[in-house]
């Protein structure tokens, strides 16, 4: 399976947004993706907290929409990295949400039909220089789905930092997570290391995917990376002749086998107490 992280460029509250992902998903179709994911509220930009209210929407909103028309129209997996949710819309459109209204950072999977598979909440809200954990809601509940011989988990950016969720995971079947992110500068170290270290501790795939641009005095440092089973590297941003941190689409050919082998082979987690 071909995966591809798309890191495109993203700006405070700008239309132009949601094309860049549209477009991110169509250039990585034609490069033979079968899954795509886009970045950490790709919509409205993660920094623009000032425009969370206004940029929210039901999980059948226009945002969403056009991202599982893609999906159908390129025959591709895609994870929607985030939006912000409006969780009391969300609700008056009939689908299953908190009890806690408010604002959500979610991510919703679409399958190649663009018929919606998973719905993920993040639930580690960043309040380090942040306003999310001021501003929104956070999830509760696992994000898994089936695709293509794996068993996708999802996690966002901040979840990185808290690995008993990646354990969950793994011990729900998961053999591959995907992390939409928007991770900013300076903390790029923390950045390469946190999805390597959970990819080897739990013997799956982790694929980051962050964005690319600057929110007033926050720039996102890209770097967007897909990990396998030992924390080996597989394809990162940066490795052409464009800057690291510039957009980029990041793929690399997946085997759900390889982590079955490397579990075989090292078989760490049977030993846990």
């Amino acid at each position: 399976m071909r995966l591809a992280c798309c890191q495109h460029g993203i700006e405070a509250a700008s239309a132009e947004n949601v094309e860049r992902a549209l477009a991110a998903i169509a250039e990585a179709a034609s490069g033979g993706a079968d899954l795509v994911c886009l970045p950490e509220i790709f919509n409205v930009g993660y920094f623009a907290f000032d425009d969370y209210e206004q940029g929210a929407q039901s999980l059948a909103g226009p945002t969403l929409s056009r991202v599982a028309d893609a999906a159908r129209e390129y025959g591709v997996g895609v994870l929607a990295g985030s939006i912000v949710e409006d969780l009391a819309a969300s609700a008056g459109d009939g689908f299953d949400v908190p009890a806690e209204r408010g604002l959500a950072n979610t991510s919703v999977f679409f399958d190649r039909d663009g018929e919606r598979r998973a719905v993920y909440r993040k639930h580690h809200l960043f309040g380090y220089e942040s306003r999310e954990a001021e501003l929104l809601v956070p999830g509760k509940s696992l994000g898994l789905a089936e695709f293509d011989g794996f068993t996708l988990g999802m996690t966002t950016c901040y979840d990185l930092r808290f690995p008993e969720l990646y354990r969950e995971l793994a011990d729900a079947g998961a053999t591959l997570v995907l992390v939409p992110s928007a991770w900013p500068y300076p903390r790029v170290d923390h950045w390469q290391l946190l999805p390597r270290a959970r990819a080897v501790e739990n013997q799956l795939f982790v694929a980051t995917c962050n964005g690319s641009g600057t929110f007033v005095e926050t720039e996102l440092c890209g770097r967007s990376a897909i990990y396998d089973p030992w924390g080996e590297v597989l394809a990162e941003a940066g490795s052409d002749e464009r800057a690291a941190d510039e957009p980029a689409v990041v793929t690399a050919d997946i085997d759900p086998e390889r982590v079955a082998s490397v579990r075989e082979e090292f078989p760490a987690l049977g030993d846990r107490r």
